[in-house]
């Protein structure tokens, strides 16, 4: 891994500026999209530059075992991003630690600011900077994530076989992941503020049809409880929001299933977005509204969220990348 930092130079008139950071293509962000993207786009002799962002490995990096990554029967989150990181840099993508800050698409070469004050440009960019779970900010929430408090059902709905589970939302994540969670759980709590739910009449119909799903009214949740020696969860507090009577629900896994947030804010207001702010991508292929710039991963994946399917689309879109570069010439 290495510093992204830039060569001093001397302009026309003598004063010293900072040289810009040219690549044929430019990566932001280091989950599997990423890696896979620097990965396929090395082989294809662009010579990427992949900037890892404020969180490198992305959200794999706090996720323990990891179950459903082809190849692996359990693998670690983090070293399965140590290893893709290696991967890449392996093949000649140049990694650097840092954290882009503006990115200015209006014009080829686009043009990349970063915290370390470089300067990149780029004939074109793959953006890869993911989503991230949202959460309710509870202290205890923080102190079991990863430890029988997670957001991602499919991900670690197979840990909790057998067991108890609570869900807390009411919009479509929160119901299809109740109903994904019903596979393996012996029953699923579903927690909710109100006393009806914003997902999709389909979606509700399935789960007050399912006998393993309990719909619990007007609660929020209070508090994570658990042991601290093995960390692992027992229960949650909740509070009825009219009464504020506090209940105590015994269960050994919670999901919090309130949505994600796209890691959009650098592309927002000059490429097409939707649904609370993920990407905009041409059906079947990972181009976005500007040529030249493609999306890989949960940054416009809102539907799979998952490290295999990011991965896939991280090797789409340097493929397309390529492509583009190939019919379209250096900026």
């Amino acid at each position: 891994m290495q510093n992204g930092c830039a060569t001093p130079w001397f302009g026309s008139k003598g004063a010293m500026t900072t040289r810009p950071v040219h690549t044929r293509l430019l990566i932001i962000g280091s989950g599997p999209a990423g890696y896979s993207a620097a990965i396929y786009g090395a082989r294809a002799m662009l010579e990427p530059i992949l900037i890892q962002g404020l969180e490198p490995g992305g959200q794999l990096t706090t996720t323990t075992e990891v179950e459903n990554w082809p190849g692996d029967i359990e693998v670690q989150g983090p070293d399965l991003m140590v290893r893709m990181e290696s991967h890449a840099a392996s093949v000649g993508t140049r990694v650097l630690s840092d954290i882009i800050s503006e990115l200015d698409l209006s014009d080829r070469p686009f043009v990349a600011k970063s915290d370390s004050g470089t300067h990149y440009t780029a004939d074109s960019v793959i953006l890869a900077t993911g989503a991230t779970a949202k959460w309710l900010g509870l202290e205890s929430e923080t102190r079991y994530r990863g430890f029988g408090v997670s957001a991602c059902a499919t991900c670690d709905g197979f840990f909790f076989r057998g067991e108890d589970i609570v869900v807390i939302g009411g919009g479509n994540t929160a119901v299809e992941e109740a109903i994904f969670l019903t596979r393996f759980a012996s029953s699923v709590t579903l927690v909710h503020r109100r006393d009806e739910l914003r997902a999709d009449r389909i979606l509700q119909n399935r789960l007050f049809a399912n006998d393993r799903i309990t719909p619990l009214w007007f609660h929020v949740l209070e508090s994570v409880e658990g042991t601290v020696d093995p960390l692992a969860v027992t229960g949650v507090r909740v509070r009825h929001v009219k009464t504020g009577t506090i209940s105590e629900i015994p269960c050994k896994g919670v999901f919090i299933a309130i949505g994600h947030t796209p890691a959009s804010q650098l592309v927002r207001g000059q490429l097409e977005t939707h649904m609370g702010g993920y990407v905009v991508t041409r059906p079947g292929s990972t181009e976005t509204s500007i040529p030249g710039v493609f999306a890989a991963g949960d940054i416009s994946d809102y539907q799979y969220r998952q490290a295999v399917t990011a991965a896939g689309m991280g090797c789409m879109a340097a493929l397309e990348a390529e492509r583009f570069l190939a019919e379209s010439g250096p900026a």
